[in-house]
């Protein structure tokens, strides 16, 4: 058996585990910060359960809901300067990716008041950080159990992620009715978000004995989800719901040992410069991906389509469908701009099946590009 893992966060799971226990909030104090944003949580009925399991231990909290998607470093470091100001002992966040991942530098900014910008992405790891909780409502990030938090850089507008120790929550509260709110296009999306995490991190070098078993828990339950949302156009069952929200965490596991590949790097272009939901913009480049992993890594892509039990040609015609990204209007200078970023490479390239590069980058935009 090969493997090498950090995952510290106390998982929790199951129907009503928030209220069931509420006694894991108290073992953290006695004034919390919940962070969310202005919606979600409120629709999926976490923020009920989670006022409902505070009240009951007598923990006093106050609401920022002021995360966005694609949230912004100046608005986590606010919500940071509130938590101070309130007095809060722990963090707990409610939502999808977004307020997930910025929980965790939510907690890290409250605990250092001096942290700009460029301090909290240049900061020593592990810093000081409040303890967080997390309550998810989609199924697609596995946030609740990474140490990654996915910002946008407020200088410049591009998205860049903080990981580490300090990254990491407490508890993390799994509960599949909070994802049954998610509109049919919010559940297309997060899931495949799972699926390129899925399958970006089945190829990765650091794919050793226990994440490849993460993935073969994770990879069925989430296509099976895919194929009925493109077949049906409809949403999903409470069964299937659960698949897919389970699937994402095994996806998560998965991804916090092995990292992603390029199509997480890349796709950030397309949120950042088209507004593309982060699923869609990572799936855009999966027929490339898979393509490159066919190529150098044969074994493992064959083995990826038994555990799919589907051809090549379904599967990619399948995420493509449900992605639907093509014909962007982008010029040759502005993908050259975009890609000189990756000038001197990136980790996740390295990732990829026989290497990556700021070249291929550029070559994977054409191809989406109308011009």
């Amino acid at each position: 058996m090969d493997f090498n893992i950090y995952m510290p966060a106390r998982i929790i799971s199951g129907e009503n585990c928030v209220i069931k226990n509420s006694a894991e909030l108290r073992k953290l104090g006695g004034k919390c910060l919940i962070v969310t944003s202005k919606t979600s949580a409120k629709k999926s009925g976490a923020l009920d359960d989670v006022v409902s399991a505070l009240n009951n231990e007598n923990i006093e909290y106050t609401v920022f809901d002021e995360i966005t998607e694609n949230p912004l470093v100046s608005t986590v470091i606010k919500a940071g300067e509130k938590a101070r100001e309130f007095g809060a002992d722990f963090i707990i966040g409610i939502g999808g990716g977004s307020p997930l991942d910025a929980s965790k530098a939510v907690a890290i900014c409250a605990e250092n008041p001096d942290y700009d910008i460029k301090g909290l992405y240049s900061r020593p790891v592990p810093s000081k950080a409040l303890p967080v909780i997390l309550v998810g409502t989609t199924s697609g990030t596995g946030s609740e159990v990474t140490g990654v938090s996915v910002l946008t850089n407020d200088e410049d507008g591009m998205k860049k992620s903080i990981s580490g120790a300090d990254c990491y929550s407490a508890v993390s509260f799994l509960d599949p009715k909070y994802t049954c709110s998610m509109n049919y296009d919010v559940t297309v999306s997060t899931a495949l978000d799972a699926f390129a995490h899925a399958v970006e991190g089945w190829f990765s070098p650091l794919c050793s004995d226990l994440p490849t078993q993460y993935a073969k828990m994770a990879l069925p339950l989430i296509y099976n989800g895919l194929k009925y949302l493109e077949e049906t156009k409809q949403l999903p069952d409470e069964k299937l719901r659960a698949d897919l929200y389970y699937g994402s965490i095994y996806a998560g596991l998965e991804l916090n040992v092995c990292g992603a590949a390029f199509p997480h790097t890349v796709g950030y272009v397309l949120t950042e410069n088209f507004g593309i939901p982060h699923g869609k913009a990572c799936t855009a480049f999966m027929p490339y991906l898979l393509k490159k992993a066919k190529q150098y890594k044969n074994a493992r892509y064959c083995e990826l389509l038994e555990i799919l039990g589907d051809s090549e040609d379904n599967i990619i015609g399948i995420i493509n469908r449900l992605t639907d990204v093509k014909n962007l209007t982008m010029t040759e200078e502005q993908i050259k701009e975009w890609c000189s970023r990756w000038v001197n490479g990136n980790k996740n390239f390295d990732k990829t099946p026989g290497g990556f590069t700021m070249a291929e980058a550029e070559k994977v935009l054409r191809m989406l590009s109308a011009e």
